[in-house]
């Protein structure tokens, strides 16, 4: 497995808020959960913070048990930064820190993958492009969409903003919601997950890991299709990507109303041969 990999800070932040790691056989892509300004965590860590430190707990978790789930080795190290933490957080705040998980595991003939919440995995699939992604917050979202519309107009839009976010805290690892990783370690076995060959015909030859800062290229600004993407790594380099994806943040913004006008962008490409 021959891996290259990418990660940018926004050009609007002081701080990444992507990890990006390679452990061994084992790849992946963390996107930590913005705050937006004037909400309470109740943690004195940041998105940064637990980005790292899932990161590194899910790597000495494998490493422990590398017989284990992918889905058993999330619980784990979800567990292990409950205990990071430490006594002055509150670790039940539904404001508390959290990321999407995206991983891609090398064993043998086979490949593991995972993934939880909105950072997609595009793999290359004996020729045939093939994307694995969690669309719950998608859902939720435009479940939040219809609640705002409940809203008396006459609300200003930062009342209309503070109602939404609460309404998307309430659905965080819920039922009826969406999944991430932060507290309960539960939501692990929450993840889409999967094995696919790494040999014969129908063997997966390349993979891309994103956070949404880097899939945006595709499923926001339209930039490339999914095997476009693909080739595009391969050829130029991750770096290439969250490139043109910086100059449509600057050009496109405003046309699609984007929240954000830039976002952490991360990359990991994978070569099987």
């Amino acid at each position: 497995m021959q891996v290259w990999s990418a990660s940018e800070t926004a050009p609007d932040r002081l701080e990444n808020e992507d990890h990006v790691f390679r452990f061994g056989s084992l790849v992946g892509v963390l996107d930590g959960a913005t705050v937006p300004d004037g909400f309470d965590t109740g943690c004195v860590h940041g998105p940064a913070w637990f980005v790292r430190h899932l990161a590194a707990r899910i790597g000495l978790a494998v490493a422990a048990r590398p017989a284990a789930t992918l889905m058993s080795s999330l619980a784990a190290a979800v567990l292990a930064v409950r205990a990071d933490h430490g006594d002055g957080c509150d670790l039940d705040h539904p404001g508390t820190p959290s990321a999407t998980v995206c991983l891609l595991r090398e064993g043998g003939d086979h490949l593991d993958y995972l993934v939880l919440c909105d950072s997609p995995l595009v793999l290359d699939v004996g020729g045939a492009v093939r994307v694995v992604s969690d669309d719950r917050l998608d859902t939720a979202l435009a479940d939040l969409r219809r609640v705002a519309e409940t809203v008396p107009p006459t609300d200003e839009p930062a009342a209309r903003f503070r109602r939404a976010v609460a309404v998307q805290r309430e659905r965080m690892n819920r039922t009826h919601g969406y999944w991430v990783a932060a507290t309960d370690p539960d939501a692990a076995y929450h993840a889409v997950t999967g094995t696919l060959p790494s040999t014969g015909p129908g063997a997966v030859r390349r993979a891309a890991l994103l956070s949404d800062g880097a899939s945006c290229a595709v499923d926001q600004f339209g930039l490339v299709d999914w095997p476009g993407l693909l080739d595009l790594v391969d050829r130029a380099g991750p770096e290439e990507l969250i490139r043109r994806v910086r100059t449509a943040e600057r050009e496109q913004t405003d046309r699609l109303r984007r929240r954000k006008r830039h976002d952490d962008a991360s990359v990991v490409f994978c070569r099987f041969g």
